[in-house]
């Protein structure tokens, strides 16, 4: 049994590490707040 969990273990981590080298997973460099995307009339009703 301990044979199967630690293979269970070493399979899980392979796993996350192949997806943590996953390009496609990676957060994208250039962040934009949305609140510069809003336009001004709505921005300015959502203060009130």
């Amino acid at each position: 049994m301990l044979e199967r969990l630690m293979q269970a273990a070493l399979i899980t981590f392979l796993l996350h590490l192949i997806a943590a080298l996953n390009p496609s997973n990676q957060i994208p460099q250039k962040s934009v707040s949305p609140v510069s995307e809003m336009p001004a009339p709505v921005l300015g009703s959502a203060v009130r």
